[in-house]
């Protein structure tokens, strides 16, 4: 068996950072040992001065296979977020085919058995039509179930309400919703449309798909939750609003309805379509300073659960459009990690407080098997973090198929040295060993 030891790491995990080594022994954490101390290993990493943390685990992404792949691939986009410290991801349904059956879904599952370069998971989706399919799912060996109950996305818009209401009746997985209001996105369409024509300014996406959109979607997803007991995660809060839907008053693991915060929901407000324009285009939108700042909060109160990033590549050319032709969304999952790095380092959040939104958190919240924390056991899913190293953003070093980034010309102030996925080194020195491949996440679930 293969061994590791990275020693005299400052260990970030479970709510403190200390000085210590940490053994790998072929796939798993085989011991965690006090800084300074050594063991027979076959590589030994001298981590003096970096941050040893337990990977990424990010649960909202958008790898574009099947059926999109000119944006963004599982092999292209897994080997992106080993660059970030990303070491799982769950994947969205929204592809071509839309991954709406059983069939589908293992298709999905063996494509990431064959390319993806870190963990990984599928989400099932939801339809007006597909409850059976839904019913069929093994919460064993799958995430989710996704609900995209505004945002047009073909026949996975799903806006029946007896529907809505036999899924969240019936279903006795997780699901995890979209929430925005079409009907009232629609108008504020028209109406934007009518003033501006094709050429809507890209500062009018909030005033579009708006506050009134967002939390009547999410209070009725609430509502249905708390009516038939559902385990409900929201993704993607983007209002202050939204949040007195949520409970910063229990313990994570008593929670059944969660929410997450993205990345570029936690960095930019409306401020920045004047520069970036449709690149910082998301559904549901980037909006004002206060409901950014409002959010970050309910991130440190525990109001909000995990951070993700909604990685939803799409090409230059695609977003270099009109508003109405250029689409939503963009890359995040290599830059994930060192943004919310730079809030630690600037006094905006602990350390320990980012390792639990976007390693612990996720895997309570989803109930991942062995996955998470640095732990005895666990698997080695690992991350060095150099916090002293800046790192630059451009084209040279952006990972993402579709070759650009929000982040591009931001330094960041630190530098992901290191990623271990399963006790092997995925990435370092800046290159990603391509030969790797990540494993089906499993779920602690009856």
């Amino acid at each position: 068996m293969s061994t590791t030891l990275i020693k005299n790491a400052t260990i970030v995990n479970e709510g403190l950072s200390f000085r210590g080594s940490v053994l790998i022994k072929d796939k798993l954490i085989e011991r965690i040992l006090p800084a300074d101390s050594f063991e027979n290993a076959n590589h030994v990493i001298n981590a003096d001065g970096l941050f040893l943390i337990p990977g990424a685990i990010d649960d909202q992404v958008h790898f574009r296979e099947p059926g999109l792949t000119h944006k963004g691939e599982i092999f292209t986009e897994s080997r992106a977020a080993a660059a970030g410290g990303v070491t799982s991801y769950m994947e969205m349904p929204n592809t071509n085919p839309q991954t709406v059956t059983q069939e589908l879904l293992e298709a999905k599952y063996k494509r990431g058995s064959e390319n993806s370069v870190v963990n990984y998971s599928f989400f099932m989706g939801g339809t007006n039509d597909n409850l059976e399919e839904i019913l069929k799912t093994n919460p064993r060996n799958v995430c989710g179930i996704k609900l995209f109950m505004g945002s047009s996305t073909g026949n996975m818009l799903v806006d029946k309400r007896e529907t809505l209401d036999a899924i969240f009746r019936d279903c006795k997985m997780l699901i995890a919703t979209h929430c925005e209001d079409e009907a009232i996105i629609r108008a504020n369409t028209e109406i934007a449309r009518n003033k501006y024509g094709e050429w809507v300014p890209f500062n009018q996406h909030p005033v579009i798909r708006n506050e009134e959109a967002c939390f009547k979607s999410s209070s009725f997803a609430v509502e249905l939750a708390k009516k038939h007991g559902t385990r409900l995660h929201i993704l993607h809060i983007s209002t202050a609003k939204e949040l007195e839907l949520f409970n910063n008053n229990l313990p994570l693991k008593d929670k059944k309805i969660t929410a997450e915060a993205c990345i570029h929901h936690l960095w930019f407000s409306d401020e920045d379509y004047q520069t970036k324009g449709a690149y910082i285009k998301w559904n549901p939108a980037v909006k004002t300073s206060r409901d950014r700042d409002a959010i970050f909060k309910a991130v440190l109160e525990n109001k909000i659960d995990v951070i993700a990033t909604d990685h939803a590549p799409h090409t230059i050319e695609e977003k270099e459009q009109s508003y109405f032709k250029a689409p939503s969304g963009g890359p995040l999952v290599q830059h994930s990690v060192l943004a919310m790095f730079d809030f630690y380092l600037n006094g905006k959040i602990s350390i320990e407080k980012v390792v639990e939104k976007m390693s612990h958190a996720v895997a309570d919240l989803f109930a991942i098997e062995k996955r998470g924390y640095i732990r005895e056991g666990y698997y080695a899913d690992l991350v060095l973090v150099n916090p002293k190293q800046p790192y630059t953003v451009n084209k040279s070093n952006i990972l993402y198929k579709c070759g650009w980034s929000p982040f591009e010309g931001h330094t960041f102030k630190s530098t992901i040295e290191k990623t271990w996925v399963n006790g092997q080194l995925v990435y370092t020195d800046g290159k990603v060993n391509d030969a790797i491949r990540g494993e089906r996440l499993s779920f602690n679930r009856l």
